[in-house]
């Protein structure tokens, strides 16, 4: 399975920070699940960045 772009990791990064939305609202907005938004914020808060990891083959 292809990562999600990091595009669209930082808008949702940026959704939930500016907005005075929940995380479920977040991730039904963007047709994620909740748990990927809170990897998310917590990646954001942790390392500074939401890149997603790099893949072995």
């Amino acid at each position: 399975m292809k990562p999600y772009s990091l595009d669209l990791r930082e808008k949702i990064v940026k959704a939930y920070t500016q907005g005075d939305t929940s995380i479920r609202k977040v991730a039904a907005r963007f047709g994620v699940a909740k748990s990927f938004v809170q990897k998310l914020i917590a990646m954001k808060k942790t390392q500074g960045h939401v890149q997603p990891k790099k893949r072995r083959c």
